[in-house]
């Protein structure tokens, strides 16, 4: 265990303070039953981290015990449906991702690129380019913080939804994820849920992807987004999208559209891009709505910003502090609001700071 260890570095966005306590687990999880032990008689909060790669933190940091998953392992075992992989909550997702592509396996490549470890993917139910961790999620196997024992969860127990799950909602704080069990698949052909994508792909003369092509496709999509950690790009130094897409009612999609073309004054001005769902609801671009709410892409407050490539992303531009990282992403949730009566979710978690 290690004292007053600075998160900032531990986390892309680069704000917040130190640790009081930090632990990192790994196989022997006794250690861990340990420290938990210790931690509720000292009467101090835990925390868990997992890759940083989607939190912000307060300057002042935090004053109880953060464990950090820390498990590095990979099994693999065919199975009559597909292929299930095995992964350590510690796994970096991009290196399974690439992983897997070179095994010429399917159901995870749309979502390369994207920081942080394996076992913090299903706690937001990660996604991207039309694919989401729910759609090959088998199990997971977490210790339970309460009374350190060992539990599993079936994918269908996880409460998985748009960037949710159980471990992000009623059972926020509650387990320390460490395994994930995915199905894969073998050459099969790649299903392209996502127009942009597959538009590229077909413009490119790939109308029949490998795994390895979709991920080629991905990678460029989003370095061209600044969505890939580059240390020689300042606008990757995030959260990736602060702000998830609303999904509304189609009522309000309209008035959303007819206020906009009113003011245009162009019946040809379609509103916000968007994408049906069912029940009558549409998932429309948060973006979009940022942009026209008056921060547009390259937007700077002296330490902070939005990407110069993608309005959902705050940036530090070097020396921010988690104060105005919440200051800049009030401001835009309020101008949102205020414009189009529309109340942007936050995706990243907060340890110790509030949008409210």
């Amino acid at each position: 265990m290690r004292e007053n260890v600075p998160l900032a570095p531990l986390c892309t966005l680069g704000v917040g303070g130190p640790a009081r306590y930090l632990l990192d687990v790994h196989a022997d999880l006794e250690t861990a039953r340990r420290a938990l032990q210790w931690a509720r008689e000292e009467k101090l909060p835990l925390f868990v981290l997992g890759g940083g790669s989607n939190l912000v933190v307060s300057d002042e940091g935090f004053p109880g015990l953060v464990l950090r998953a820390a498990l590095r392992s990979r099994r693999l075992i065919r199975q009559a449906n597909g292929i299930a992989i095995t992964l350590g909550a510690g796994e970096i997702w991009d290196d399974i991702v690439e992983w897997s592509v070179a095994e010429r396996l399917s159901g995870i490549e749309c979502l390369s690129g994207i920081p942080g470890s394996a076992g913090a993917t299903p706690i937001q139910n990660l996604g991207a380019y039309g694919q989401q961790v729910g759609d090959t999620l088998i199990e997971v196997e977490a210790l339970d913080l309460r009374d350190g024992s060992l539990v599993s969860f079936h994918a269908d127990e996880c409460g998985l939804g748009y960037r949710m799950s159980r471990f992000k909602a009623m059972d926020k704080g509650r387990y320390l994820i460490l395994a994930v069990r995915l199905l894969l698949h073998e050459q099969q052909p790649a299903r392209l849920r996502h127009e942009e994508l597959a538009r590229m792909l077909h413009d490119g003369g790939t109308d029949s992807p490998t795994p390895r092509d979709v991920r080629n496709a991905v990678m460029t999509l989003r370095r061209r987004k600044s969505m890939v950690l580059d240390d020689a790009d300042a606008n990757s130094r995030s959260v990736g999208s602060f702000f998830v897409n609303p999904i509304v009612t189609t009522d309000v999609f309209e008035s959303v559209r007819n206020a906009v073309r009113r003011e245009s004054r162009a019946a040809s001005e379609s509103g916000p891009p968007a994408h049906e769902l069912a029940d009558g609801l549409v998932k429309i671009s948060a973006a979009w709505l940022i942009e026209r709410a008056g921060f547009p892409r390259g937007f700077r407050r002296r330490r902070v910003g939005l990407s110069q490539r993608h309005a959902l992303a705050i940036v530090n531009r070097g020396g921010a502090t988690a104060r105005d990282v919440m200051t800049l992403a009030r401001d835009i949730r309020n101008a949102v609001l205020s414009r189009f009566g529309i109340r942007l979710a936050i995706e990243p978690e907060l340890l110790g700071v509030a949008l409210d």
